[in-house]
């Protein structure tokens, strides 16, 4: 379970390194910590994108371990808007909060 986040880390990485570019956007900031119980990491782009996150193993010991991962990402949309998204995935599921997404009615 200790390598989940490097797991994790690597995943997220990946998949926004593979994608498409938009344009020729510099990284103009990448910081990253991977401990054995938890990571974390910042990326910021020039394009306007950044994205900040960090995981932290849970009960670790016990039948219930698990990771919760905390973050947020910001872009700027086709419309020129910039949008953020900040979000929480545990034992729960993603749980993502942004002021342009819909919210649940209770």
């Amino acid at each position: 379970m200790k390598f989940a986040a490097v797991i994790v880390l690597s995943c997220l990485l990946a998949s926004v390194l593979a994608a498409p570019p938009a344009s020729d956007a510099q990284v103009l900031r990448f910081d990253s910590d991977v401990q054995p119980e938890g990571y974390k990491f910042a990326v910021e782009t020039s394009d306007g994108k950044s994205h900040q996150e960090e995981g932290q193993l849970k009960d670790v010991g016990t039948d219930h371990e698990a990771i919760v991962v905390r973050g947020s990402y910001t872009y700027v949309g086709d419309d020129g808007q910039t949008y953020t998204i900040n979000y929480l995935a545990d034992e729960n599921g993603f749980q993502p909060e942004g002021a342009h997404l819909p919210r649940a009615v209770q």
